[in-house]
């Protein structure tokens, strides 16, 4: 099998090609950081290309998918994607935009273009990295959870669609909590409770994905908390995370 990963410099997308290396599964890492695309790249025991590009920019989106569209992908993981903290009026727009840009724009391109292959040959997977901020609004950091909604969103009517069409093309979206990442350092929070590894991130994540999960949640934790978060008041609910954001701050 061939995955193309994005983000894969770092964090869950680095544990991921890690993952799928040991499954003998042939790799394209896309990233920024051509350095330490190339370390990955040295380590890693199966057949490894490495692609540097910009995901913020829409046409090096376009440019990765002509170039990589005649290798019959198998599995398209879209990890790339960043955050920021603030309230909405005091944080910077172009970083919103180049936000936007990654965790939405860039998704759409990518997972619409390859389904369409995946659809023609009746196979494949797509695995879109969403977050535990998918399932409410984020005061502090309403650009961030407003993107992975827009993920989570896009990602489970896309599954529903495939299987109305009995294509054999799973999408799924993956939906953690706090993850030991740089995510933090980038969007300037600490987390204000214990985080996952990415490396168990990463090996449940493709796991549950191979087992056609939709929506995939690591740590009982999660679980617990977007389940009962259905019956908490949108008001209530508003708090709670504003509350929790508010501990983030270094």
């Amino acid at each position: 099998m061939k995955a193309l990963i994005t983000g894969a410099s770092s964090g869950i997308g680095l544990d991921m090609a890690k993952y799928l290396a040991t499954k003998k599964c042939e790799l394209i890492l896309v990233a920024r950081n051509k350095e330490k695309l190339e370390e990955l790249q040295e380590k890693l025991s199966t057949k490894v290309t490495i692609i540097v590009a910009d995901l913020s920019n829409e046409q090096k989106v376009k440019e990765l998918y002509v170039l990589t569209r005649k290798e019959n992908i198998d599995i398209l993981i879209n990890n790339a994607g960043f955050g920021d903290f603030g309230y909405f009026t005091d944080t910077d727009l172009n970083k919103e935009l180049e936000m936007i840009d990654t965790n939405i724009k860039a998704v759409h391109i990518l997972t619409k273009s390859f389904l369409k292959d995946m659809e023609k040959r009746k196979s494949g997977y797509i695995l879109n990295v969403a977050s535990s901020a998918a399932f409410q609004p984020g005061p502090l950091m309403a650009t961030y959870y407003a993107t992975k909604s827009y993920v989570y969103q896009l990602s489970t009517a896309l599954y529903y669609e495939q299987k109305k069409k009995n294509t054999n093309v799973h999408v799924s979206v993956l939906c953690p909590g706090p993850v030991e990442t740089n995510f933090n350092n980038v969007a300037g929070v600490k987390f204000g409770v214990k985080p996952l590894t990415s490396t168990f991130v990463a090996k449940y994540a493709i796991d549950e994905m191979f087992k056609k999960k939709l929506v995939i949640i690591p740590g009982f934790k999660m679980k617990c908390a977007k389940f009962f978060g259905r019956f908490v008041p949108l008001k209530l609910l508003l708090g709670i995370t504003y509350r929790i954001q508010k501990k983030k701050v270094n």
